[in-house]
């Protein structure tokens, strides 16, 4: 692979985008990964599978949303198209582009945005555990609900949280803790402000689909629609023994089916 350091210092610097200030860690060098978190969570979500990119040779690019750790920006009036603008500005004055853009669950909308709205600094789309528009389940609606709020008490939100996000036997305690409140809610009205047509089909980037099985939230339903939209674009990876969290149950296997898949581009 070629060598790549990247402008952004290695640790953690504060990026300037058009409306907003996002702290960005950067690791490794390399052709560049960046990482987006799931909704209402940062980056440290990631923290289980960066090292074995960063030993594949990878330089690791990790924005934290806006109001998580330093990241500052409007909190209300969003669109995905915003939040899409702050990652490809990170990625311009890194020097990363053309890069993989990896999402989990509600990042990889943001990444598909970025990919429809940024063709330039995007070499390919990774979806974690990737969700869409089709109704979730008023009962795991509810579990994430109780299980992403860390006002109430934790042996409650553990049960909610095994329930929407964990495969059975998998232990959630990781992600009792970790949930931004104020952040989930600013994602999810810009989710609402946002045309689903304006992204879904994440531009014409290649796309590799890593799909838990089972997972609660986005299950069959969703995984037809995402190959009807890709089509010939999309390669489908299912990763067993894990739930909609994915990452904390199997990030060895994560890890390992985005570098063999950027092995194969």
């Amino acid at each position: 692979m070629q060598e790549k350091a990247g402008t952004l210092r290695t640790g953690v610097s504060l990026v300037l985008t058009d409306d907003a200030a996002i702290e960005v860690r950067a690791e490794g060098a390399g052709p560049a990964i960046v990482l987006l978190p799931s909704l209402g969570r940062g980056i440290a979500d990631f923290n289980d599978i960066v090292p074995a990119l960063v030993d594949n040779g990878y330089r690791v690019l990790r924005p934290e949303p806006r109001g998580v750790g330093r990241s500052r920006g409007p909190m209300s009036g969003n669109t995905l198209h915003h939040f899409a603008a702050d990652i490809a500005s990170i990625i311009r004055q890194d020097g990363s582009a053309p890069c993989v853009i990896a999402g989990h669950a509600f990042g990889g909308k943001v990444a598909c945005t970025v990919g429809a709205n940024h063709r330039d600094v995007v070499r390919a789309l990774v979806l974690i555990a990737g969700t869409g528009n089709a109704e979730i389940d008023p009962d795991i609606g509810e579990s994430i609900g109780v299980g992403s709020d860390p006002s109430l008490p934790r042996e409650k939100r553990r049960d909610h949280l095994v329930r929407a996000f964990f495969a059975e036997g998998n232990d959630p305690a990781e992600w009792l803790d970790g949930w931004h409140p104020e952040t989930m809610a600013m994602q999810r009205e810009a989710e609402k402000a946002t045309a689903p047509d304006a992204y879904v089909g994440g531009g014409d980037a290649p796309v590799l689909d890593i799909q838990a099985e089972p997972d609660a939230v986005a299950g069959e339903p969703e995984r037809s629609a995402r190959r009807e939209i890709f089509a010939d674009r999309v390669t489908v990876v299912v990763i067993r023994q894990a739930g909609h969290a994915l990452l904390p149950e199997q990030p060895a296997q994560v890890a390992a089916a985005i570098h063999d898949y950027i092995q194969k581009l």
